[in-house]
């Protein structure tokens, strides 16, 4: 089991609350991604759960029993990290073993656990080479193979992909997938790149400046973001925001509309523009558009055979069943 329940859980540093009350269910075997810019507390959140920070106050609970007071070897979670913090003069076998090694784990038990662990990671044939020989995705590999046999009744990662290259993040953010399909075990997953939170998770936890924006799955906050701040962060290119004259035609103080839902036309639309930086990437272009009385850019998604170059006038139609409306106060009304 691997339920994790915060209840009205703060941190604060000194005088500055970093995490204000918050209150949050992860569920057994559920992928629980905390996603967020910079300095939002995803990372001090994980911390907090690891018990690797002091909770302020409120309480944690991990299987039903109160787990705020325990220390973080003894509340059956494992944690990695985003250095690989690999001993580099034992091999992938004995960094692997390290964690039972210091539980006093039987050797047959420990060999049983790094073959599997091997396996299900494809790390087999390198058990015997040492960190220095491996690829920077392989010593992720072994940094998470000595999370699993701890046999943990959760594993958190902080950041895990941020040292590797964007090959092999897409790479990595594959197998931790499959992995957590194959184990079935409670994972929380800290990232600030909202593609990995979108293309990972069962859930996710938007914060921003410790509150908790909004939590649900990926295509929930995709389709029916709680406010501005979630809607202009969650998906990419991000969500065009549109306050003034042509929000209130809608009875909203802003509109949003996804740049894959405006069609684009030379000759005519709703919306008339000029063609700032067009990013073609084969399937699809992404174009920028200026000087349409709207916003500072509207960024337009289309297929990539449709040629735009910098300076074109373009018109442009959004889809208005498509469209997205926030109050004042920046709330979704629907």
């Amino acid at each position: 089991m691997g339920q994790i329940k915060l209840n009205q859980v703060t941190k604060s540093f000194g005088d500055v609350q970093v995490i204000p009350p918050l209150d949050l269910t992860i569920e057994d075997g559920e992928f629980t991604v905390f996603v967020g810019p910079s300095g939002c507390g995803k990372s001090t959140l994980l911390r907090l759960i690891a018990g690797l920070e002091d909770i302020t106050s409120g309480h944690i609970e991990i299987d039903g029993a109160d787990a705020t007071y325990v220390p973080p070897a003894k509340r059956g979670l494992a944690m990695v990290f985003q250095s690989y913090a690999l001993y580099p003069h034992m091999s992938v076998r004995k960094n692997i073993a390290f964690p039972m090694k210091m539980a006093g784990i039987d050797e047959a038990e420990q060999n049983r656990r790094i073959e599997g662990a091997a396996k299900a990671l494809n790390l087999t044939d390198y058990l015997d080479r040492k960190p220095g020989q491996l690829s920077g995705g392989q010593r992720q590999r072994v940094a998470i193979g000595r999370s699993i046999v701890r046999e943990p009744a959760a594993f958190l990662f902080d950041e895990p992909l941020s040292n590797l290259d964007a090959a092999l993040r897409v790479g990595m953010r594959l197998e931790i997938s499959e992995l957590h399909e194959r184990l079935k075990t409670t994972m929380i997953y800290v990232t600030h790149d909202q593609v990995e939170a979108m293309t990972m998770a069962d859930k996710i936890v938007v914060l921003r400046a410790g509150f908790i924006e909004q939590v649900g799955s990926p295509l929930e906050l995709y389709h029916k973001p709680r406010n501005e701040f979630v809607a202009g962060f969650i998906g990419s290119p991000k969500m065009n925001l549109i306050k003034g004259a042509e929000a209130e035609k809608h009875d909203a103080a802003t509109i949003g509309i996804r740049p894959e839902h405006t069609a684009v036309s030379k000759t005519e639309g709703m919306w008339k523009g000029v063609v700032g930086v067009a990013e073609h990437l084969g399937s699809d272009t992404f174009i920028h558009v200026h000087d349409t009385g709207l916003a500072d850019m509207v960024t337009v998604r289309i297929t990539g055979d449709i040629q735009a170059k910098h300076g074109d006038t373009i018109y442009l139609t959004p889809q208005l069943d498509q469209l997205h409306k926030f109050d004042a106060q920046g709330l979704r009304v629907d």
